[in-house]
């Protein structure tokens, strides 16, 4: 197997090192409500088949030397019984009791020696459902699009199950990290750090040439995209929301996928359009319920950058953060707005440079990034789900909600989207927000607000 599947990139590598300052942990909880507790012989077969099929399920993270990035390591010591758990459902036996379970779950660390995923299944539920799985990832190990992924390898689409082909033997051993590995990586990141620089300056002196204004503009274009990206944020936007601290509680939101994307055509986007203006109407009712007005509140968006060659796992995405205007009232012009703003981000020159630039900052003091992320006043996420209902060693899956980290904002919003429902976990510092019971029901009336452009 080769050196580069095995080596942590630059991305996984920013994500790790905000374990480095608990506030930016970087922790994805996914908890499935279940209509019946599944069969655990089942269930615990097919978790099994899924670390065979996603081999980074049995890798831990072993350190490199100096600025070479940490291996994923097979771990000889392996148990899945340790990565498995069954309890029984605390009280009160029903949601609020597992989102307790899932919140303290985010708020703990990873044991480095292991790799860094739990499942943990909840029996004897008296409400709101029968059983419930709480799932916890490293964001290193994998991004909302990639846990999707690993969870379909353990999600069937018929209670009786899905056929599914038999697992490849892997080809060789991802083993620990030598000198000679080290340096080659080194050796290799240099040839290859020459190559392109070589590329890219034979490239710039064929444009220069033939078209000099354009390349140098497109030069500068690239340099300013890339300080927009990086710029440190030194104030909040929010005179509210401006406390940290490394307490979190859950709280979920449920709407129909149908009426948001309808609403977000109406004005002119997308659902996540929709989603993102949503909050921002929800976020301007928080604020008047405290006396306090805003004109513009900053966000931090991950991008999806996975590609159909990506293997399964990982982390694919490069955070943007921009500010969101919140001036208005009217729902049609707040999507029209979120389209317009979105859509420039999105063709940034600097976002295909994520892994280079996830680079630099990796060799910043932690203070510093966590100076770029902790003024941020919430994190929205839209994660694609399943449109058919799955099933997990017998049981159906009612409803299913992720969890994304704070990363230092006061929120963060994850919508993912299962059958017709864009079912939303919110994940809530206590310090920023400690009225969240106030947060939903104003986020719940910015949804309103939104779906009933096409009531």
């Amino acid at each position: 197997m080769s050196d580069d599947v095995v080596r942590m990139t630059q991305t996984d590598m920013f994500s790790w090192r905000m374990e480095q300052n608990p506030i930016l942990r970087s922790t994805i909880v996914a908890v499935a409500l279940l209509d019946a507790s599944p069969d655990w012989d089942r269930f615990v077969a097919t978790v099994e088949r899924a670390t065979q099929v996603l081999p980074a399920m049995r890798r831990k993270l072993v350190p490199d030397r100096g600025l070479a990035p940490p291996r994923w390591v097979d771990d000889p010591d392996f148990d899945l019984g340790w990565h498995l758990r069954r309890l029984d459902a605390p009280h009160p036996k029903n949601f609020q009791g597992v989102l307790e379970v899932a919140r303290t779950a985010g708020m703990s660390a990873f044991d480095p020696a292991r790799p860094l995923w739990t499942y943990t299944l909840l029996d004897g539920l008296e409400e709101d459902g029968a059983a419930a799985v709480v799932m916890k990832f490293h964001h290193s190990l994998t991004d909302g699009v990639g846990g999707v992924q690993i969870a379909a390898e353990t999600m069937d689409f018929e209670r009786d199950g899905t056929a599914r082909p038999p697992v490849a033997v892997p080809d060789a051993e991802a083993r620990k990290p030598s000198i000679i590995d080290t340096a080659g990586w080194y050796a290799s990141s240099a040839a290859g750090l020459a190559r392109n620089s070589a590329s890219a300056a034979a490239r710039l002196a064929a444009r220069s040439i033939t078209r000099p204004l354009q390349t140098l503009r497109d030069a500068g274009g690239t340099a300013r995209s890339v300080a927009r990206i990086v710029e440190p944020v030194t104030t909040t936007a929010s005179p509210v929301m401006t406390e940290r601290s490394t307490r979190r509680h859950f709280a979920t939101l449920d709407v129909p996928v149908e009426k948001l994307a309808a609403a977000g055509g109406v004005g002119g986007g997308t659902l996540n359009d929709a989603f993102l203006a949503a909050i921002v109407l929800g976020m301007r009712e928080y604020h008047r319920r405290h006396d306090a007005d805003i004109d513009h509140l900053r966000v931090t968006m991950p991008m999806n950058l996975r590609s159909d060659d990506d293997p399964l796992g990982g982390n694919r995405i490069t955070l943007l953060r921009f500010a969101l205007p919140c001036d208005t009232d009217e729902p049609k012009d707040e999507i029209g707005r979120m389209h317009e703003i979105v859509a420039k981000w999105r063709v940034e020159p600097a976002v295909p440079l994520a892994e280079p630039i996830a680079g630099a900052l990796n060799v910043l003091p932690s203070a510093a990034v966590g100076a770029m992320l902790e003024h941020v006043d919430f994190v929205a996420s839209d994660v694609p789900g399943s449109p058919v209902p799955l099933y997990l060693a017998g049981a159906k899956i009612i409803r299913q909600y992720g969890f994304g980290p704070t990363i230092g904002a006061a929120f963060n919003v994850t919508l993912l989207s299962y059958v017709g429902d864009c079912c939303m976990g919110i994940d809530v510092d206590d310090a920023a927000v400690p009225d969240i019971d106030t947060l939903v029901d104003s986020l719940d009336n910015g949804f309103r607000e939104v779906c009933e452009l096409v009531s």
